[in-house]
């Protein structure tokens, strides 16, 4: 039990997100990095609809909203997705891509 511990305190978040971009399922640290991105894209898109609104240009403001709209849809069908399959942790993303500390045992015994 001490030693699931200690690599769990071992890998970091930016390791936990590119294990998340290269395993199946989706991690806490990578569920984390998207929401912080749709944040950060959700502030762009209101500041541009802001701006869209001052120059009184219909076209724009229509371009922008559409824009807002395709980021909610995006933000609410990822949240629902993973409420259906749920987070899968770290180490069983490390495990499935074979970079888990039982391996190379694993290995081991299947050969002999």
């Amino acid at each position: 039990m001490a030693d699931n511990n200690s690599n769990r305190e071992e890998i970091s978040p930016a390791k936990a997100v590119l294990l998340g971009a290269l395993a199946s399922g989706v991690n806490r640290p990578t569920w984390n990095t998207l929401k912080v991105s749709f944040l950060f894209l959700g502030l762009c898109l209101a500041v541009m609809l802001g701006l869209a609104f001052s120059s009184s240009d219909s076209y724009l403001v229509l371009h922008v909203a559409f824009l807002v709209l395709i980021t909610a849809t995006l933000f609410l069908l990822l949240s629902w997705f993973l409420a259906e399959t749920g987070f899968v942790s770290v180490e069983h993303q490390m495990g499935e891509i074979g970079l888990g500390p039982n391996n190379g045992s694993e290995i081991d015994k299947k050969s002999k």
